[in-house]
């Protein structure tokens, strides 16, 4: 007994040890320094929730400025810091209606508690334009709305690193994926290249110009980016995966498999399930289908869906995709009409986007199939699910 108890304990003790990339030491987030009013006390915690919030650890983020706020109740960016939070990934699809509500709610905090600078008055006033009548304004127009706000904040600030950081991003939530030009993605590119040269350790940075490159075309220009975020912030997750986002535009499928292994082995679930997504691409791309169906049988047997996460669209969206793209790449037409929305307990009827990627791939194996009847069938649903999303002022 007492030799079991020492090799459980050795087990233990060798699982936290192999973890040192939940530390939230700043060395491992990389360097943000966003100046504030707050309590001097505070600074360094609401830096180290700023790289939090860069690299998209969401729900780190929401906890540490949470904890500022708790610490000086005076400090207004620290709700501010909340409702960017809410935004989730604001690159990937509109927020639900719970987290509109309580984007809005701490934007009120952050008013009420007085910001004492015309810059962290800015900063509040241009988030407020997109939580602004989210109910009845679609989110594409308060996204606008926002660029615009954050355009103004730039231009009054210009020495401002974190206001042109913050602007870019905005850039890249209003891009427009059927500009084939990237005015957007390029022009968030021009300032943030010129950030990245003064601030090499910033993980905001690097993560945004990996998004302003994400499109073929002009992929190559973001590999530099892609090939020093996961060493800028090695503590967070998504710094881990998204290099390989320009690394699957450019075909470098091995080092795309390696970095999304790095991010799954020590992400939360929606992260490690986008990070699995990729995965599966890149061993298909490999012709290593073995590899691809290991992973497959992994997410397959995933128990409960973390609905309260502040990205679970990102899980809905990955067990939708991973065994469309399974079939669809390897041609099994077949296998791609038979596809069904994967048995769990994701709200579906919250992201009817994630539900079309199954119906798309279906159509499109039945459609291969010789099946018209069905392909008709799920031609109809997708035309319902883009009637939904519009009705949910997803347009």
């Amino acid at each position: 007994m007492m030799h079991s108890a020492l090799r459980t304990l050795m087990m233990v003790v060798s699982l936290l040890l192999a973890v040192p990339a939940m530390s939230y030491a700043s060395d491992q987030l990389g360097k943000v320094t966003f100046p504030t009013s707050c309590s001097a006390s505070v600074q360094a915690d609401f830096d180290r929730a700023v790289a939090l919030l860069h690299s998209f650890w969401l729900e780190a983020a929401g906890k540490a400025f949470a904890t500022v706020a708790q610490a000086d109740p005076g400090c207004a960016l620290a709700h501010w810091g909340t409702a960017m939070v809410k935004l989730g990934n604001p690159l990937a699809s509109a927020q639900s209606r719970k987290a509109l509500e309580e984007g809005w709610e701490a934007i009120q905090r952050a008013k009420a508690a007085s910001p004492r600078t015309p810059r962290e008055r800015d900063f509040i006033e241009a988030l407020e334009t997109f939580y602004r009548d989210f109910e009845k304004v679609d989110h594409r127009t308060r996204a606008l709305a926002y660029e615009k706000a954050m355009e103004r904040l730039a231009q009054r600030h210009p020495a401002d690193r974190e206001a042109a950081i913050f602007y870019a991003l905005s850039l890249n939530m209003t891009a427009l994926p059927t500009d084939k030009t990237y005015a957007n993605q390029l022009k968030a590119a021009g300032t943030l290249e010129k950030v990245f040269v003064g601030q090499p350790q910033h993980p905001g940075v690097a993560h945004y110009l990996i998004h302003s490159y994400d499109y073929p075309p002009i992929a190559a220009k973001g590999l530099t980016a892609a090939r020093r975020y996961a060493s800028i912030a090695p503590a967070a997750p998504h710094a881990r995966h998204m290099p390989s986002h320009v690394f699957t535009r450019v075909g470098a499928w091995s080092e795309s498999v390696e970095s999304n292994r790095s991010s799954a082995a020590v992400a939360d679930q929606p992260s490690k399930l986008h990070a699995q997504d990729y995965m599966v691409y890149g061993y298909l791309q490999l012709g290593q289908d073995a590899e691809a169906r290991k992973v497959i049988d992994e997410v397959r047997a995933i128990p409960v869906i973390n609905m309260q996460h502040p990205l679970a669209f990102a899980s809905g969206y990955a067990i939708a995709a991973i065994p469309a793209r399974h079939a669809l790449e390897r041609g099994q037409w077949t296998e791609a009409a038979a596809l069904t929305l994967p048995a769990s307990e994701f709200e579906w009827r919250k992201w009817p986007q994630a539900e079309a990627l199954v119906v798309f791939a279906r159509a499109l194996g039945a459609s291969r199939a010789g099946n018209a009847a069905t392909a008709r069938q799920d031609l109809e649903r997708l035309d319902a699910l883009h009637t939904a999303l519009v009705g949910m002022k997803q347009g």
